[in-house]
């Protein structure tokens, strides 16, 4: 059985043309990765991906004070929820806060609002949001072929949640 379309098809419709002049005049990069160098100069390097290995440092500064909670995503989240109730009700804290980097900054938001829940609204909070420039090395897979080691720069979105009691304050 062969259908016909009402609509004809022609050349046109078939090969088709950029719409844009600006998506045509685009120049095809082979993948890789272009850092700048350290010293600041207008040139960047490029550097193969595959030949370097991502070591990804942590954040330089971490305030650590006794009613600091860092929250990531490799901790079981009950635990986690279980030690800022811990910290909130025994350890003797008016005020704790929760601190997310990144793709942790959802599960901080849903444990200061699971602690909020769990008293009733007896606790208030009070987020800062802010931005984190982290470090991430470039190691060469082999040091003898490859280059130098490098450093890359690049920012992550961060969360701090002061969970309190509002007459602690």
């Amino acid at each position: 059985m062969c259908s016909i379309s009402p609509f004809p098809v022609s050349d046109s419709l078939v090969m088709a043309k950029p719409r844009s002049l600006i998506s045509a005049s685009i120049p095809q990069t082979p993948p890789g990765i272009i850092m700048p160098p350290a010293d600041g100069s207008g040139t960047g390097v490029m550097m193969d991906p595959i030949e370097y290995t991502l070591r990804k440092r942590l954040p330089r500064k971490l305030p650590k004070r006794r009613n600091d909670v860092y929250v990531n995503m490799k901790t079981d989240f009950r635990a986690q929820l279980a030690r800022c109730q811990k910290l909130l009700e025994g350890g003797g804290h008016g005020e704790i806060r929760v601190h997310g980097l990144g793709l942790a900054i959802n599960r901080a938001i849903n444990i200061a609002l699971q602690l909020q829940a769990s008293s009733q609204g007896a606790l208030q909070l009070a987020a800062n949001t802010s931005t984190v420039e982290l470090l991430d090395d470039m190691e060469p897979e082999d040091p003898d072929e490859a280059g130098e080691p490098m450093a890359r720069s690049r920012n992550n979105s961060a969360i701090h949640i002061k969970v309190f009691y509002p007459d602690s304050q």
